[in-house]
């Protein structure tokens, strides 16, 4: 039931929807207490809404901006309660009294504040936006912009200029509960003193050497940046904040790339959820100032997903625009019609060019290139399960990775096991005998469109943690405890030490971060060492035969990869990916299609066991983890990985280096035919019609004399 009223409130735990209930019971409190009247009650229920709405701002709750759809915001919350108080020292029969006057007066004067100081905030905030946002890319000689505000002052800044009158409403109480009026009218002063003071400190931030520049400097100044960098390979990437992992799997191909890389966003909330790279990142939310920009020394823009802000690049004919992807499955994505627009299409291997050819959406084969995937190079091969077959003396047993994708945005039944088949999965993997670790790791967006799916989720997530204390509390499982509390505290130091190079400063904002935001090189390799390190340290801070459920950024899912003997998934790219490592895999057939049929739709699968829906068939895969004498498709799952991915040599890093430049020089000979075809039209004759020949010796009006 806890759960069901979590997801109706759309809060994000229980404390959440304990602290929203407790806000909203505190003020039918506050009434009862003010009509009574008690002087005590009203203080502790004041005190409960004043924590609970803290508490809610502090945590961003979705409950405290749903409030304000409804006419009960945050300011009437607070005007609410001030009332009340005045209710109550009218029952109390002091509205005779001049501190009954003085209260009045000063929530009105204080009420006054609001209107000057939400706007400077907001002034500021627009004042301090600018047109774009960078990373690594040096603006600082160019334009000035000036740091950002103290982040005390425009943090949660409505709430903390209202919960200023706290120190009144305290002061009033306490008068009321002595008969001294010395408290009330001290702490209305300094209430209505606080209000100004703050006001008063926001001031010097909306004028003279505190305001940035305005856009037209910002973008001339980015320009002058462009002309010195002359970038010539574009990343481009738009889409929502959940999508920002679609970009960040090509930071570090971007990287090692040999021509000069720059990498263009158009959403903020995707740069602000980017990983941290060396390559230069413009983010440029207006298409007009995109459209504007100087890419005259670009020659290939590569595109990582499909989305209709693509166009505002695409229309620019000096360079050469390139399909990417993010990520190679048999989805109906990884073939969208969409992807006709571009000059080139490049897949991993000859599995991509074949799904082109029979989905016949009109991509030309001459216009698909074969690259590999660069980003697959930190997969590890398998070297078979850790000491022979079944748990080891030492505790040890083989991990089974449960990798599934999320619903997807319709319910077609093959979108995802979650629903059908996971809780199966998992029953039957948690049981193996000889027995298995399961590590579950599920697609960051499951459960996002589906309450069915977030719910099967969670039953999910509850099966594996049941499944890990009673692993815990199995002797035959006993770890070093020693060792695990070390590798936690070094998980500690290490995250520590990563906050410390990586964290946001007390003073910054988005035009700051512009400003600061070259990368440190030393810093930037000392923060990739630390996240080998951590997660190192992670999976040495729990028992290896221990089930884990991993969710978050961290650890990513290649290391999941790394440290499992065999996955279970669906139909995604996390299947071609996982084919890099050469270990057993097995694909559900949710839509319970049947083995031949979902292995002629889906070439992803023609090397994995197929489950059904009750998973069955998973002794399959488990024989062939724990004696790779019985796995029947180790030879299938080497010729599988050629066809999907493409050769191992040359590397994918070098194959993807040939093709940018081999399009880079199909662009520079476009543009040379076009400043050629220029030109020559600039010297034809009047009247002439552009582009055609003129008439030379032996032609007359342009035809040929016949002899």
């Amino acid at each position: 039931m806890i759960s069901t009223a979590i997801r109706v409130a759309r809060v994000g735990s229980a404390a959440e929807l304990a602290a929203a209930a407790l806000m909203m019971l505190g003020f039918p409190c506050l009434m009862l207490a003010a009509l009574l009247p008690s002087v005590g009650a009203f203080a502790a229920a004041a005190a409960v809404t004043y924590l609970a709405d803290h508490y809610l701002h502090r945590r961003g709750s979705y409950l405290v901006n749903r409030l304000s759809k409804v006419r009960a915001g945050v300011s009437i919350r607070f005007l609410i309660r001030e009332l009340l108080l005045v209710l109550l020292l009218a029952r109390l029969d002091l509205s005779t009294s001049m501190l009954f006057n003085a209260a009045i007066a000063c929530f009105l004067a204080f009420y006054g504040f609001q209107a000057p100081h939400g706007a400077l905030v907001t002034l500021i905030a627009l004042r301090r936006k600018l047109p774009i946002a960078a990373r690594n890319v040096d603006l600082d000689p160019r334009v000035r912009i000036p740091a950002a505000p103290p982040r005390r002052l425009l943090s949660r800044a409505a709430e903390k200029m209202l919960h200023l009158d706290l120190v009144a409403v305290a002061g009033l109480l306490v008068s009321a509960a002595t008969d001294d009026n010395v408290y009330g009218y001290a702490s209305i002063a300094v209430t209505l003193l606080l209000a100004l003071g703050y006001v008063l400190a926001l001031v010097p931030f909306v004028r003279g050497g505190r305001i940035p520049p305005d856009a037209g400097k910002v973008l001339a100044a980015l320009d002058d940046w462009l002309r010195a960098y002359r970038p010539e390979t574009v990343l481009y990437f738009s889409g929502s904040k959940d999508s920002a992992y679609q970009v960040n799997m090509w930071l570090e191909t971007m990287e090692q790339l040999d021509t000069r890389p720059l990498i263009i966003l158009r959403e903020r909330s995707v740069l602000e959820r980017m990983a941290p790279t060396t390559v230069p990142v413009i983010c440029v939310p207006g298409g007009v100032h995109l459209m504007n920009m100087d890419l005259s020394t670009v020659r290939v823009a590569l595109y990582a997903a499909n989305v209709g802000k693509n166009i505002h690049m695409l229309r620019v004919p000096t360079m050469k625009h390139v399909f990417i992807g993010h990520g190679d499955s048999d989805k109906l994505a990884s073939v969208n019609p969409f992807s006709k627009v571009y000059d080139e299409v490049w897949t991993a291997g000859r599995a991509g060019r074949d799904r082109y050819a029979i989905a016949d959406v009109g991509v030309r084969d001459d216009d698909i290139a074969e690259v590999g995937r660069p980003q697959l190079a930190p997969i590890r091969t398998w070297q078979g399960a850790p000491d022979g077959p079944g748990a080891a003396a030492d505790g040890r047993c083989p991990t089974i990775l449960y990798a599934p994708t999320w619903e997807g945005w319709d319910d077609n039944p093959g979108n995802t096991s979650i629903l059908l088949a996971g809780e199966n999965i998992v029953r039957r993997l948690v049981r193996a005998d000889p027995p298995v670790r399961v590590l579950y790791k599920p697609h960051p967006f499951t459960g996002t469109r589906s309450s069915r799916a977030k719910a099967a989720h969670e039953r999910i997530v509850a099966l594996v943690e049941k499944a890990a204390a009673e692993r815990t509390a199995d002797p035959r499982f006993t770890g070093d405890a020693a060792a695990q509390s070390a590798a936690v505290a070094e998980l500690a130091r290490i995250a520590a030490r990563i906050e410390q190079l990586t964290g946001v400063t007390e003073s910054g904002d988005d035009a700051e971060a512009t400003r600061d935001g070259v990368v440190d090189f030393a810093a930037h390799a000392e923060v990739a060492r630390l996240r080998a390190e951590w997660n190192d340290a992670y999976w040495r801070s729990f028992g290896s035969a221990e089930h884990r459920v991993i969710t978050g950024a961290e650890p990513r899912l290649y290391d999941c990869f790394n440290v499992s003997d065999a996955m279970v998934s669906d139909i995604s790219s996390v299947v071609s990916d996982f084919i890099a490592s050469g270990k057993p895999y097995a694909v559900t057939d949710s839509a319970e299609l049947g083995v031949e049929e979902f292995k002629r739709q889906n070439t992803a699968v023609r090397a994995a066991v197929i489950l059904s829906n009750s998973a069955a068939e998973l002794d399959e895969l488990l024989a062939g983890v724990v004696d790779p004498s019985a796995d029947a498709l180790a030879t299938d799952r080497r010729e599988l990985k050629r066809y999907l991915l493409g050769p191992d040599e040359p590397t994918s890093i070098d194959q993807f280096n040939g093709a940018v430049r081999a399009l880079a020089e199909k662009s520079r000979v476009r543009n040379q035919g076009q400043g050629a075809g220029a030109a020559a039209a600039a010297v034809e004759p009047t009247g002439a019609v552009p582009g055609q020949r003129a008439a030379t010796a032996g032609e007359t009006g342009g035809a040929a004399v016949k002899g």
